[in-house]
């Protein structure tokens, strides 16, 4: 995904920032710009996700607005979301676009939609466990305020008032988030972040004595951080604890055999 947060510029938004049509010009003629369609630019350097939107018509929406912010997303699909507003139309109707017709509130930025809305749309879109991610994510990067929760609060259905009374501001990872939003329903003392004795900080505790770590997409094997896994294990056993060690694709498309493990262990405990 590309890194820029704002990919997509106006015509409109440059006149207001200053600029005269011949300096619009002089951008797209030296490639400090690409032209999507009438009225609407591109940076150089956006992803194929951000195009698509500008040349289908609206801004960034749901999952695709979600990781140009930076939030932590679930979802591998690339199709490109599209945020747009009553009135708006699509300019390119042979595109494969998901729409979210979502009308501003009054006083909203009609250029791209709040996070609140962002995160809704992931809601509505993708269901609960890709909410709570996405929302814990903006938690932890203080990217939501008070303002934004309120929000949250008034708009959701039951599964995302939900997610929002279970999410912290604390999590280290999607993959622990999604760790707790799967292992809610089992009646589980699940704590996270926890600092344990002669170990150190671990992505979760259940119960006393099962220490479960998530890893990210990453490969730790040959590697000096797998080796320091293999300490931190090897002493948390010293102290009498169980270590569970799960990596992403565990996780996320092997969820059965997961939770199959933790409960396992937590049998013999």
């Amino acid at each position: 995904m590309c890194e820029l947060r704002h990919p997509i510029v106006r015509l409109r938004q440059l006149l207001d920032d200053g600029w005269s049509q011949r300096r619009v010009q002089r951008a797209l003629y030296a490639g400090e710009l690409r032209r999507a369609r009438p009225g609407v630019f591109v940076a150089p350097g956006a992803c194929a996700e951000a195009v698509a939107v500008a040349r289908h018509g609206g801004s960034m929406g749901c999952v695709t607005a979600a990781r140009h912010r930076g939030l932590w997303v679930l979802d591998d699909e690339r199709t490109p979301h599209v945020w747009m507003r009553p009135g708006g139309r699509s300019y390119d109707d042979d595109c494969s676009c998901t729409e979210h017709w979502d009308a501003p509130e009054l006083g909203e930025d009609r250029h791209e939609p709040s996070l609140a809305r962002v995160l809704r749309q992931i809601l509505a879109c993708h269901g609960g466990e890709a909410f709570f991610v996405a929302l814990e994510s903006a938690r932890r990067q203080r990217l939501l305020d008070g303002d934004g929760m309120r929000w949250l609060s008034a708009h959701l259905n039951a599964v995302g008032r939900e997610a929002l009374a279970l999410s912290r501001d604390d999590a280290d990872s999607g993959l622990e988030s999604l760790l707790r939003w799967r292992l809610r329903h089992l009646d589980l003392a699940v704590r996270t972040q926890v600092s344990v004795a002669g170990v150190g900080i671990v992505d979760a505790l259940i119960g006393d004595r099962l220490i479960v770590e998530v890893d990210g997409r990453q490969n730790h094997d040959g590697s000096p951080l797998r080796h320091k896994d293999l300490v931190r294990d090897a002493n948390a056993a010293m102290w009498g604890y169980v270590t569970l060690r799960f990596d992403y694709a565990m996780v996320v498309h092997d969820w059965e055999l997961v939770e199959a493990a933790i409960l396992g262990a937590l049998a013999r405990l």
